[in-house]
């Protein structure tokens, strides 16, 4: 389907859209739909619920005895689990640490050296036994989280919408720099034009 007109025209999408631009986009009430915190929404870690009740649990504790972590490494490990699409929160993690802990599936690593902001974890013998009773249900959370990443991948794409909040800012700036001649216009139409055709070739 082209989305564009004849090369130079006055018709069709790129030129409608520049005019609105020039015209601060209705009037300069949806400049967010291109350029401001619509297009940056894009780009944020997923916020959905990821985890069912007890998930998490046994997530931080899997990796935990994977090796030795401590708080900030396991969200990063959670978010390269997901592909970096989503980040469990310190409000999350952190008092899932102190139930594991005060359950005895987790304890402080000797690798400590009394800074408790990088306290790292290891798990006992307790957690260990559970991770092997449950073996199965954690690797259906595992495999979970692993598709999740590839779906997130191939339907979100946090680049392309940054790349359209750029255009969208340069419009914005432009139009409250003074606006677009006509000769900005034309040469404006056929570079967005010409992009067109590029992606409707790929």
């Amino acid at each position: 389907m082209r989305i564009y007109g004849k090369r130079g025209g006055r018709k069709g999408f790129p030129f409608e859209a520049i005019m609105a631009a020039s015209r601060g986009w209705d009037g300069g009430r949806h400049w967010g739909d291109w350029g401001g915190d619509d297009m940056r929404r894009h780009g944020r870690k997923n916020r959905r619920r990821v985890f069912g009740s007890g998930e998490l649990r046994l997530v931080l504790l899997r990796l935990i005895a994977d090796e030795p972590r401590h708080g900030y490494e396991l969200i990063k490990a959670v978010g390269e689990l997901t592909g970096g699409t989503y980040e469990p929160s310190p409000g999350a993690v952190y008092p899932t640490l102190s139930l594991l802990a005060d359950e005895g599936s987790i304890a402080d690593s000797k690798a400590n050296k009394g800074d408790e902001s990088r306290k790292a974890f290891k798990a006992t013998e307790n957690g260990l036994k559970e991770l092997e009773e449950r073996s199965d249900e954690i690797g259906a959370i595992m495999e979970r989280l692993s598709a999740m990443s590839g779906r997130e991948e191939r339907t979100r794409a946090p680049e392309m919408f940054r790349a359209m909040g750029n255009l969208a800012g340069v419009l914005k700036h432009k139009y409250r720099g003074g606006g677009f001649n006509e000769k900005d216009l034309e040469e404006i139409v056929d570079i967005i034009d010409d992009a067109a055709k590029r992606i409707e070739r790929l």
